[in-house]
């Protein structure tokens, strides 16, 4: 199994911190449920919403940590993980999932006001948006849609990490690969992706649990059965669906 990218001081409280940014129109695209917002309410969200770049290895989110903002990613790729394992060394790290473009994450954290039960982690330079929890909360009091894109957030969360379990319990490497690009390609919860995802071997192996050299051949695989396309940068999805049950063999 490949090491993981080791974390830095950083975390949430970045967000907060000097090198933070008001949120430009160009990133304003980028966020999913703004459009469900009232022009009035807006106003305020847009005046709260704080922009940073971090980079690879560096943590958003750290467990432990009180909740502060609700975090998307406007670019870039995340990983969501209790990368330590359990205290007494009876269980192994866990990656649960990626974070592709578009995607806002931690919404349950915020609403239960509790603190991080898990990393949140940059595998690339990136780029996060980030809403405060007290507008987040006036947001919930005050917007139906607001409340509906949450909801329907949780709805599509609940059933990724059913997924998540799921793919724990393949042995076949080829399959882990192909439901962890589909995971990764989900229209609701990352609709910033599209057809093509930005992602390395070594990026999809730190998600994935493998070495570089073994999702290539994952890669190859699923190439030759002409559900993706592996191009520069990146990986394209021919069929999505085919992926999300690909069975090897």
């Amino acid at each position: 199994m490949p090491a993981h990218p080791l974390p830095r001081a950083a975390d949430a409280a970045a967000v907060q911190a000097s090198r933070s940014r008001a949120a430009q129109p160009e990133d304003l695209l980028q966020i999913p449920w703004l459009a469900a917002v009232d022009d009035a309410d807006r106003a305020r969200v847009q005046a709260d919403l704080r922009v940073v770049q971090v980079e690879p290895g560096e943590l958003i989110c750290r467990i432990g940590r009180p909740v502060t903002y609700w975090f998307g990613l406007v670019d870039g790729l995340l990983k969501m993980s209790n990368d330590s394992g359990s205290a007494d060394g009876r269980s192994a790290p866990i990656t649960f999932t990626g974070v592709s473009p578009g995607g806002w994450f931690g919404e349950g954290t915020v609403l239960k006001n509790e603190v991080y039960r898990y990393n949140i982690q940059a595998l690339r330079r990136s780029v996060v948006a980030g809403i405060s929890s007290e507008t987040f909360h006036w947001l919930l009091g005050r917007s139906i849609g607001f409340n509906r894109f949450v909801m329907n957030q949780l709805n599509e969360r609940l059933g990724q990490f059913i997924a998540a379990r799921e793919i724990d319990r393949l042995t076949h490497p080829d399959e882990r690969v192909a439901r962890n690009l589909a995971a990764l390609f989900h229209p609701v919860l990352y609709p910033g992706v599209g057809e093509v995802l930005r992602i390395t071997q070594q990026e999809l192996g730190y998600l994935v649990g493998l070495s570089r050299q073994r999702v290539n051949e994952a890669l190859a695989a699923l190439q030759a059965a002409s559900v993706i396309r592996v191009e520069y940068g990146g990986v394209r999805v021919l069929d999505l669906e085919t992926l999300r049950r690909y069975r090897s063999g």
